[in-house]
This record gives structure tokens, C-alpha cells and sequence, in this order.
């Protein structure tokens, strides 16, 4: 008599909506600098070169933490060095809505400290994402993966900006931060109750840790006893060898310039449709949540077209670069909204865009694919990092290209390009996509 094997549980799928759940929080997070930016800056005074400062200093902080964050999530592990970041950042972002408290010079000084503390608390939260991902996906269900957890920054638009642009309009702007900076703090206690590493998950049986592992799974990754290892990094071996790999370094500068479409989202689009096409912050509310549907659902398909190329035989590097490519070639279409005049046709291109974009964020797949298992959270920080630069320098560029000119022409040309050079990287530098091994070691003993 054969006995059955007990059917493989599915908890991986869990905690990928637990990582969704968490980066739709992270990214309205990120988000209510731009639903309230018009009104700060009115009340403010500010310049559009100030409010791109302004709406720069997340990335400055987020940018320089990235390497410490990546390091902590190595040596303490995804859970514990996750729980820290959502908590703290959402405490930040109550604080934002006490500005309102301040005047002048103080109000502003207050406004860009906090947006920078905000951005060094965030800092662990995307190479935290990819290292779970590594640990709990097989190759053939990471790029699916990576994009729904990668689409829930155009959720979070879909679901919060309406509801931020509500806040805004019936109670001040100050009542953004503090629901926003409540609802993350309550996010903080779930995740530190739901998430493990998949040997240490209560609900995860053998038959699944044995499938998942098969497949290509970092199973290992998060356990206790890696965590609690007995070695370290060599930080800056790790660093030197991985920014001289022609794939990764490829990998890391198409995601600046994939960031750049999306910190123009994030920050300077409200404004635009407020701006450039005069409509009131509670319609640009709701009408920003119409391109951030369509890069919800470009962003889900780019990762199940990518999985789906690798179960019917494709190559990893053929899987990952089409989508990237055919999806930034869309994106380019934004420049279109330059000539045309009816609020629907701008809201289509950009929706069309949008979606492209979507499609083509499968950097963060592409990072669980190629990062060695020694170093995961600093390679993720480094391609966050690279990434991230484009939070600094987008709201700005497009400050001063809205100072100098008066209009977002230019704005949208600047963006687009980046779309056209994000297809360069990946066809003319990245090459094969595998896993990145280290030529000498760079583990050593405490």
C-alpha cells in the first residue's frame, strides 16, 4: 500500500500579498507630498525649483541609505530589519501633517527633514521585497512575482489617491499624513505576526519548500540560522565586484531610467494636470488613478508574459528583455500629449504609457535572477540605489525645465527619453541574464 504525498501548501502566495499589501502602503506613502503639493505650495510660496527640491528630499535620504539598508537586511534578516523600516516611516509621515503647525522658513526646513527621514526608513523596503522573493519564488513564478509586488505603486494610486485628493479637499491636506501615517503603523504590527523565511513559516510544509526549492529558491535566505550566522560581508569587496559586472551595472542604469517615468508619476504629475491642463486637485485626484490603473495591469502582465516565455522554453534573458523592451517603447508615446488638447486624449496617452511602463518594470525579477545568494540585499540596494538617483534628479530637472520654460513640453521629452535609453541598456550592454557568482570571496569571519 502506497501511502500519499501530502499536496504542496501555497503560503508563498501569501506573503507576495502581504508584500503587495505593504508596498501599496509605501508607495501612497511616498505619494502624499504630491496630492498635497499644490496646496503646500501655495501656502508655502514656493517656487517650482524650491517644490522640486522639495519633492527631491525622500530620494536624497532614500538614495544614501540604500547600502546600510542593504546591509542590515543580510546580517538581521528581511523580518525584523522590515518591521523597523515600515514603522518608522510611517511615524515620519504623521509628523508631516504638524507642519502645517510652522511658518516660513521653519515650515519648509521641517517639510524637507522629514521627507528625508522618510526616505532613509523606506530604504530596506525594496531589497527586502526581492530578497523574500528569492527566497520564497522559483524562477518560473519570480518574474510574476516581482511584477505584482513591483504594480502596487500604480495601485496605490488606483486606491489612494482619490481617497488622498478627498482628505485634501474636505479636511486640509494636513489629514493625508496623519491616515496615511496611522494606516502604516498598523501594517508594521501585521507584517511582524505574518511574515518568515519558508523553513521557519509555521504553515509551510516540506512538499512546498521542496518545490520551491527545486525551481531555484534561496530557501536558506531567511532562515534563522543564516541570519544568525557567525560571518558577515566584506562590504566593499561585494560592492567593487558587482559594479564591475557589465550585466548588472546594465541592469542597475536601465532602472534609473525607468525611475525616471516613475518619480515623474509620483511627484510632478499632479501638478501637471492641475497645472497645465486646470483641473481642480480633487478631479487630478481621481483622474491620476486612471494611467496608474493601466500601469497596474500592464505591470501584472509584463511578469506572467515573462514566466509564461520561460515555461515554453524560452531563455531567461529573452523572457526578461522583451517585455522591458516592447513595454518602454510604449512608454515614449507620453510625448504625444505635447500636441494634443482634449483632457480625455491626455489621459489616454498617459494611460497608455503608463501601461508600457508596467510592462517593462521587471527590474526587480531581473535583480532576484542575477543577484549572487551571498550578497542579495546589496545588490538590491545598489540597483535600488542607482534607481532611486532619478527621485533626485527628476523633480528637479523638471523644476527647471518648468522655471525656464514655463510648460511641461520639455518635461515629457526629458521623461521619455529616459524610456528610449532603458532599451539601449538592456539590448546593447546587458547581455545574457544568469546568476552574478563573486570571483574571490567575500564572507569573513566575525
Amino acid at each position: 500500500m502506497t501511502t500519499q504525498q501530502p499536496q504542496a501548501t501555497r503560503v508563498r502566495w501569501t506573503i507576495l500579498a502581504i508584500l503587495f499589501a505593504v508596498t501599496t502602503i509605501n508607495y501612497a506613502d511616498r505619494a502624499t507630498i504630491a496630492i498635497a503639493g499644490p496646496e503646500l505650495k501655495r501656502l508655502l510660496g514656493l517656487s517650482p525649483v524650491e517644490m522640486g527640491f522639495v519633492f527631491s528630499a525622500f530620494a536624497w535620504s532614500y538614495v544614501l541609505a540604500q547600502l546600510p539598508g542593504g546591509w542590515l537586511l543580510d546580517r538581521f534578516g528581511s523580518k525584523i530589519t522590515y518591521f523597523f523600516s515600515i514603522f518608522l516611516w510611517s511615524v515620519f509621515t504623521m509628523l508631516m501633517g504638524t507642519v502645517g503647525f510652522l511658518t516660513g522658513a521653519a515650515a519648509v526646513t521641517t517639510l524637507f527633514v522629514l521627507r528625508l527621514l522618510i526616505g532613509a526608513a523606506e530604504a530596506p523596503s525594496f531589497p527586502g521585497n526581492s530578497r523574500i522573493a528569492s527566497a520564497w519564488f522559483p524562477t518560473s513564478e519570480r518574474g510574476t512575482a516581482a511584477a505584482i509586488f513591483n504594480s502596487a505603486q500604480y495601485f496605490a494610486t488606483v486606491l489612494f489617491a482619490p481617497i488622498m485628493g478627498w482628505l485634501v479637499h474636505t479636511f486640509g491636506w494636513e489629514s493625508v499624513f496623519f491616515v496615511m501615517g496611522g494606516l502604516g503603523i498598523v501594517m508594521a504590527f501585521i507584517w511582524l505576526k505574518t511574515v518568515y523565511g519558508p523553513k521557519d513559516h509555521p504553515k509551510a510544509n516540506a512538499a512546498e519548500i521542496a518545490y520551491i526549492e527545486a525551481g531555484g529558491a534561496l530557501v536558506d535566505l531567511e532562515s534563522k540560522d543564516k541570519v544568525a550566522a557567525t560571518t558577515k560581508l566584506d562590504t566593499w569587496s561585494c560592492i567593487k565586484q558587482l559594479l564591475g559586472n557589465r550585466m548588472l551595472l546594465g541592469v542597475y542604469i536601465g532602472q534609473y531610467c525607468i525611475n525616471t517615468l516613475t518619480y515623474f508619476f509620483l511627484t510632478w504629475f499632479p501638478v501637471y494636470l492641475v497645472q497645465e491642463r486646470h483641473m481642480t486637485i480633487l478631479k487630478a485626484g481621481f483622474v491620476a488613478a486612471l494611467p496608474a490603473v493601466a500601469g497596474f495591469l500592464g505591470g501584472v502582465l509584463g511578469g506572467v508574459i515573462s514566466d509564461r516565455l520561460i515555461k515554453s522554453g524560452k531563455s531567461l534573458s529573452v523572457a526578461r528583455k522583451t517585455p522591458i523592451v516592447c513595454g518602454m517603447l510604449l512608454s515614449t508615446s507620453m510625448i504625444v500629449c505635447n500636441y494634443v488638447e482634449a483632457d480625455w486624449l491626455v489621459i489616454t496617452v498617459m494611460s497608455l504609457a503608463f501601461f508600457g511602463k508596467g510592462i517593462g518594470a521587471l527590474g526587480w525579477a531581473v535583480v532576484a535572477d542575477t543577484s549572487p545568494k551571498e550578497a542579495g540585499g546589496m545588490s538590491g540596494a545598489l540597483f535600488n540605489t542607482f534607481g532611486n538617483t532619478a527621485g533626485i534628479t527628476t523633480p528637479i530637472v523638471i523644476g527647471y525645465i518648468l522655471q525656464t520654460t514655463g510648460t511641461f513640453a520639455g518635461a515629457l521629452v526629458f521623461v521619455g527619453a529616459n524610456a528610449v535609453v532603458t532599451i539601449l541598456c538592456y539590448l546593447l550592454m546587458v547581455g545574457e541574464i544568469k546568476r552574478f557568482e563573486f570571483k574571490t570571496p567575500v564572507m569573513r569571519s566575525i
